[in-house]
């Protein structure tokens, strides 16, 4: 993956005409420095113990330590606008010391008890796709790579199940499945490089997830190393017996252990998926529909709806950016019969625009990444936020969303999708350019935060916590459900060496 952005540089593309007179024009965008050279990013020296790093060498074998300029830099942050903005900047001071590489669950424990007894912190690694400051290193930290960990253990296709290592990218998982007849049908947008350890730590939801679920919901067991020993756990389709503990490790990004196996649901690779468009007039019209199919049970696989601006701009079709029509644009992928969610769509109040759009969106379903580069590029500031709120409450956060956003950032461009729904609610995904910098946009940031909880919403559907929620998620919970974790980690993790300083804020000083 590019370090300074997202992705197969090759496939990279240049903003219309248009986008960048509107960049210009309307928002006062003017074209930013040139970005660093790969070799030109500045790193901290190396703090890492012989002593420890000899031991781990042991552990892993030579080859899989690694302190090269280009490793470092690689495991540098995640993939949020402020990560990238930085390492564009060339400032790599949050590198790890080293990057190790374990082949096996025995070393991944085996690593977590040479760093507990060095003080190294450890910040697992799987597809680097983080956009919330979840792996954040700095001194005296390893990154822990997956990428060895990357086999399909088992297929068990009477129940339906497989086991898989954490360290595969989804695209290895579905062609090795494939082979079987087998997908998982997960499909985030960071699907071509996230994998499976990164969906569950961060409690992932894919684009199918009206007809497959979440990525939580596709978990049925999992093997935990944890600096304190291991865990191993899921051992029934559904149990009765206590709280389940799984629940502790999905979401929980590295903070308690080291997802080191997984096994998953899997369905049948569908013989066809048939994707259209709908138009709506509103966005409040669009979500009636959207909450009509969720409550009658005639979901299809994939239903997201672009508000007006979105719309507008053409965000469903980022390959096509900037030929937008009006209304709100509906998108629906079947892999059924369509029958009884098209008669309800039409019955809501919606135009059939064919397949044509649905067939655009799919095309283009992993591009939106790459247009973002494009426009950091360009000197735009372009971010991603969301969150998740039951039906009745949704016009109220989406609204105090926008809010929040226009009273920061002055004029942005604002834009919302609704792609996951449920029964009782769905998610907002927002996207916002402003000409504004880094600094403007993270305080905007904390002020979205705090209007998300105050209007009853999570702070994140499925991008996690790491250190940009970190607050306004103890905010959510509370302070008992705060020492609730703590008294997890203290448990699991004693020295605390597992990516500190994600999800659970510290305790506060003690009184003088």
């Amino acid at each position: 993956m590019l370090w300074s952005g997202w992705g197969d540089p090759a496939k990279a593309r240049e903003l219309p005409e248009q986008i960048r007179t509107l960049l210009h024009d309307l928002m006062g965008v003017s074209e930013p420095s040139a970005a660093a050279a790969f070799d030109e990013v500045r790193l901290p020296s190396l703090s890492l113990p012989d002593a420890a790093a000899a031991e781990l060498r042991d552990v892993v074998g030579e080859a899989h330590v690694r302190s090269d300029h280009g490793s470092r830099v690689r495991h540098t942050r995640g993939k949020s606008t402020p990560d990238l903005l930085r390492m564009r900047a060339g400032d790599g001071s949050e590198a790890p010391d080293a990057v190790v590489l374990p082949g096996s669950h025995e070393e991944v424990l085996r690593v977590l008890e040479v760093c507990g007894r060095h003080g190294v912190a450890v910040v697992p690694f799987g597809g680097g796709t983080s956009v919330v400051g979840g792996l954040v290193a700095g001194s005296g930290v390893i990154a822990l790579d997956l990428a060895r960990l990357d086999r399909l253990v088992s297929v068990d296709t009477e129940s339906m199940v497989a086991v898989l290592e954490p360290g595969l990218r989804a695209p290895d998982a579905e062609r090795l499945l494939g082979e079987h007849g087998l997908t998982l049908g997960h499909f985030p947008q960071s699907y071509e490089y996230a994998t499976l350890g990164g969906f569950a730590a961060a409690r992932s939801s894919g684009q199918a997830s009206a007809g497959y679920g979440r990525f939580d919901d596709i978990v049925v067991g999992m093997t935990v190393a944890t600096p304190t020993g291991t865990l191993d756990l899921g051992r029934a389709p559904k149990s009765g017996a206590g709280p389940d503990l799984r629940q502790l490790v999905l979401g929980s990004e590295g903070a308690f252990g080291v997802i080191t196996s997984l096994r998953l649901r899997v369905r049948r690779i569908p013989a066809e998926t048939v994707y259209e468009g709908w138009r709506f007039e509103s966005f409040a019209a669009g979500t009636a529909a959207m909450r009509t199919l969720a409550q009658s049970g005639l979901l299809p696989t994939v239903l997201r709806l672009s508000d007006e601006t979105e719309t507008m701009i053409g965000l469903a079709k980022p390959e096509a950016i900037g030929s937008g029509d009006s209304g709100c644009l509906l998108i629906a992928g079947h892999e059924k019969d369509r029958h009884g969610a098209a008669a309800a769509l039409a019955q809501a109040g919606g135009t059939y625009l064919g397949a044509e759009p649905g067939q655009a969106w799919e095309h283009g379903r992993f591009a939106a990444p790459y247009l973002r580069d494009s426009l950091l590029a360009a000197g735009a500031t372009v971010e991603t936020l969301e969150t998740a709120g039951f039906w009745a409450n949704l016009p109220r956060l989406y609204d105090a969303v926008r809010l929040s956003l226009l009273g920061e950032l002055g004029t942005p461009l604002v834009m919302c999708h609704i792609s996951h729904v449920y029964e009782t609610g769905a998610s907002l995904y927002f996207t916002v350019v402003t000409e504004r910098g880094l600094a403007e946009w993270e305080n905007a940031k904390r002020a979205v935060n705090a209007a998300i909880v105050a209007a009853g919403g999570t702070i994140s559907h499925h991008h996690g916590v790491g250190r940009d929620h970190r607050e306004a998620y103890a905010e959510e919970i509370g302070p008992l459900g705060v020492e609730i974790l703590r008294a997890v980690k203290e448990r699991l993790d004693p020295a605390g060496i597992m990516n500190p300083g994600v999800l659970i804020p510290s305790p506060p000083p003690p009184a003088a």
